[in-house]
């Protein structure tokens, strides 16, 4: 590819550039098609069979696949080499932080913390504190830059205050990202019921805790007439909601992780930490609906639910170890497995890690549509590489994939129109 430009040092900023030889994963279309895709400023002007307009500054993309930067929805950290390294240019930030996004000078602050190298758009508390008890300022936090509002790693118990908090979001114009598990029924589990949690004598709780949680809370929206997104949705029975909710016509979401996707409960044996999830890592069974429903359109979102822990937090009994996994920089690659084994195609995907995710946070992103932003990444998705915890990027490279084998990387991002 070319050398640094001005573009890269954020001079001649309202030049043109024009993306040449790129094979274009649009979320809008449904095949990867050789294209052009024009810039102008922090903007993207045009893209497909587009003229390549003389003044223009010409960038070769030697037959990658270009492809919008991915829009990571509920991260729970920020962390910009491993970002960097997994094609992320946007992150929604969870507000369960060490200072709770609960707060509209927070919220501010969150906004600001990846800036020049991502963009964060932050999701507000629902309640104060995370409690659920009392609504947090959520119209204050939104004029403060908050993108949605969240439950965080909790579930609202109380029916009340959740109908509250969804009925304000509604007039607000605000998604509700909530976190789908029935506290009363999944108690302190640290694992699902099955044969693996039984013989490793882990606390336990029935997968239903999950689709309890969905039922409640889709009723609840619906009284509201509000927009709710289940942040990661693992089960069948959970599916099987979702998909009778969205054929009523509700505004109803869901996401999932590639580690439901590809590992199952059996991942856990040996009592590996790494593999200590919220919600827990599901059934077999559960696992291949997982697959299904991202094939068939259940699934809407594919996040990576970054959550980097260190050895204080994972060298631990497992009951006592933090869930939770790093997940940025396998996104791209484990996705892609799903267009090798054929249940989506790249652009499909594309819709799922970038296009949707930006849609519900109400972002100018994820696409190629004149006037959305000028984030891409060049994308090798055939290049071979070994996960390895002890050599990632991120702050900590917990990861039950580690010693896997996968394939694709982004090999350069652009943000609002420069090089990274």
């Amino acid at each position: 590819m070319t050398a640094p430009t001005n573009q890269q040092t954020g001079m001649g900023r309202m030049s043109k550039i024009a993306i040449i030889n790129g094979r274009l994963a649009d979320p809008a279309r449904k095949a990867l098609a050789p294209g052009v895709i024009l810039i102008q400023g922090d903007q993207i002007v045009a893209a497909g069979d587009v003229a390549v307009p003389g003044e223009a500054e010409q960038i070769d993309a030697k037959g990658l696949v270009v492809a919008p930067g991915l829009v990571d929805l509920g991260v729970f950290a920020t962390d910009k080499p491993a970002f960097h390294f997994g094609g992320i240019t946007r992150a929604a930030l969870m507000p369960d932080q060490s200072s709770l996004l609960d707060d509209s000078a927070l919220i501010r602050q969150a906004t600001r913390a990846g800036k020049p190298d991502f963009w964060v758009h932050p999701i507000a508390a629902a309640t104060r504190g995370l409690k659920g008890a009392e609504l947090a300022e959520i119209g204050m936090m939104q004029a403060a830059g908050a993108k949605a509002v969240g439950t965080g790693r909790q579930w609202i118990a109380d029916s009340g205050v959740m109908l509250r908090v969804l009925s304000y979001a509604a007039g607000l114009g605000l998604t509700v990202i909530a976190h789908a598990e029935d506290a009363g029924v999944a108690g302190k589990a640290v694992a699902t019921s099955g044969e693996t949690a039984t013989r490793l004598g882990l606390p336990h709780a029935p997968a239903c805790a999950e689709a309890m949680a969905i039922a409640r809370d889709i009723m609840l929206a619906r009284q509201a007439d509000a927009a709710i997104h289940f942040r990661l949705v693992t089960t069948q029975a959970g599916f099987d909601l979702i998909r009778a909710a969205k054929a009523e016509g509700l505004k109803v979401t869901c996401g999932i992780s590639p580690a439901y996707l590809f590992l199952a409960d059996n991942a856990v044996t040996d009592f590996r930490t790494f593999a200590r999830l919220s919600p827990p890592l599901r059934s077999e069974d559960d696992r291949k609906a997982s697959i299904a429903a991202v094939a068939d359109g259940t699934v809407d979102v594919i996040t990576s639910s970054h959550d980097p822990r260190g050895p204080e937090d994972k060298r631990l009994p497992f009951a006592d170890a933090s869930p939770g996994m790093a997940g940025a920089e396998t996104l791209l690659a484990l996705s892609l497995n799903l267009v090798r084994d054929g249940h989506v195609s790249i652009n499909r995907l594309m819709t799922l890690l970038c296009a949707n995710p930006a849609r519900i946070l109400g972002v100018n992103a994820g696409s190629f549509a004149a006037g959305s932003a000028a984030d891409l990444i060049f994308v090798d998705p055939d290049a071979p590489w070994i996960v390895d915890s002890g050599k990632m990027a991120a702050a900590a490279g917990n990861t039950p994939f580690d010693r896997v084998p996968v394939q694709g990387r982004a090999r350069r991002i652009m943000k609002g129109g420069i090089f990274l």
